[in-house]
């Protein structure tokens, strides 16, 4: 029996009547490293030339690039370039094909506001580990009850290189390689109705992807934790988050908890989850809209339409290491589009619409994701009569010393409040760290983390 047959036998066995998904066939994953990228993008350049043929990804440092003394303040390798396009109000029109419905209504809305658009840099790469788990991947991993719910043999690379589901591309959405582990802390701007920015919330973050780390944790089933502690504002400081997420939401639910430094216990959050407004961002971003989603697939339809072309941040290492750190990035109703970089890229176009009898503050989103990065893209999202509601935004780089493209901005646009927010993970006067040792489990229980000292 072959591995296609074997997994899809295991799949009916599994989930009886609910709809499964198998993986693809062994000839299908030979494109893998021929025609298709190791994580299964187009390797070819467009046939106007405006994207170009993948090469492998930026894996070396730019001259003058010092770890040692500066961690975390990545040289832009492409500063010196010139935008090959600007698009406005004026022009958009022209160009609406390949833009958002978020982004055109950022466009028509402001004026002043633009999209520089320069020349398109494939520097998405990853460790070979992760392209020979990938390959591996392809024919192994499935999905049941409906797409939601993940193999769990299924680790260690993108899950779906060839997907052909829309909850497969959710998939490899959710499990994005950005490093095993890594410690960081970020800081959370919202702009008011009136265009004043403020700092919402600023804390230290450790954010570990079991999926990547073999059998090195007991429970295979999670895929990502997240531990965070608030730095400010003063009056939160010591609060600590904990939030798991599972290959099978619908056996194993999203687990989160919350600890009060005041009251010095810890409690579940079950709504920590869906669309319940996160106070870390000022209630601008729902809990499953985080980097474009988190969480649980199971209110929604994912329904794949396919690949386009389509222009999104990309390469954003100046706005990542200059303009946020400095606060230049804010303006009144958008961010600076001098610290922006915008390039065209081909993504995967995913239609989510609000299932029968299903609650949530949208009825339908669309979410456009990188073919090299899944971890980068856009979404627009929609209220229950179907008007534009919010444009969301990742702004990723690539970390040439880790082999990892990382969404390291994250942007969200209420364009029925007329507010927004930024999320900022990196910049001059934060931290990263992507080699950070991995803690073992019983450090990562809600009481060991209450009890370590933060407060």
């Amino acid at each position: 029996m072959n591995v296609l047959k074997a997994a899809t036998l295991a799949c009916t066995l599994a989930i009886g009547s609910y709809s499964c998904f198998a993986a693809v066939s062994a000839d299908e994953a030979k494109e893998l490293g021929t025609t298709l990228t190791p994580v299964g993008a187009i390797k070819a350049g467009s046939a106007d030339g405006t994207i170009p043929a993948w090469t492998g990804g930026l894996t070396t440092p730019p001259a003058g690039y010092t770890p040692k003394l500066a961690p975390g303040a990545y040289i832009d390798p492409f500063k010196g370039e010139k935008p090959v396009l600007r698009i406005d109000s004026k022009n958009a029109a022209q160009y609406a094909d390949k833009l958002s419905a978020g982004t055109k209504e950022l466009l028509k809305r402001n004026p002043d506001y633009y999209l520089d658009i320069y020349p398109t840099h494939r520097t998405a790469a990853y460790p070979d580990a992760v392209y020979a788990a990938t390959k591996r991947n392809a024919t192994e991993c499935t999905t049941s009850r409906d797409g939601i719910v993940l193999n769990a043999a299924c680790r260690g690379g993108m899950p779906f290189p060839i997907p052909k589901t829309g909850y497969e591309v959710m998939w490899n959405l959710l499990t994005a390689y950005e490093a095993p582990s890594r410690g960081h802390n970020a800081r959370s701007y919202v702009v008011d109705t009136a265009g004043h920015p403020y700092v919402a919330d600023e804390l230290d973050a450790y954010t570990e992807k079991p999926f990547y780390l073999g059998d090195s944790r007991s429970d295979l089933q999670k895929f990502n934790q997240i531990y965070t502690t608030t730095q400010s504002p003063a009056r939160a400081r010591g609060a600590m988050v904990g939030i798991s997420d599972y290959l099978d939401p619908l056996k194993q639910p999203r687990q989160a908890w919350q600890f009060d430094p005041g009251q010095r216990r810890v409690k579940l959050a079950p709504t920590f989850a869906y669309d319940t407004p996160s106070a870390e961002t000022g209630g601008t971003t729902l809990f499953d809209e985080a980097f474009l989603f988190s969480g649980a697939m199971d209110r929604f339809d994912f329904k794949l339409i396919g690949k386009k072309e389509m222009y999104l941040p990309y390469n954003n290492y100046k706005l990542a290491m200059q303009c946020v750190g400095e606060n230049q990035a804010l303006k009144t109703h958008t961010l600076d589009p001098a610290c922006e970089r915008w390039e065209l890229h081909r993504v995967w176009v995913v239609e989510a619409t609000l299932k029968p009898g299903m609650r949530h503050a949208y009825s339908k989103r669309v979410f456009f994701v990188d073919e090299d990065a899944p971890a980068s893209g856009m979404e627009d999202t929609y209220d229950s009569a179907g008007n534009l509601y919010k444009g969301l935004f990742e702004y990723e780089f690539q970390v040439y010393d880790a082999a990892t493209p990382y969404a390291a901005i994250f942007s969200v646009f209420d364009f029925m409040k007329g507010n927004y927010s930024l999320q900022s993970i990196l910049g001059p006067t934060g931290y990263y760290n992507f080699h950070i040792k991995v803690p073992g489990e019983r450090e990562l229980t809600p009481e060991a983390l209450a009890g370590s000292g933060n407060d």
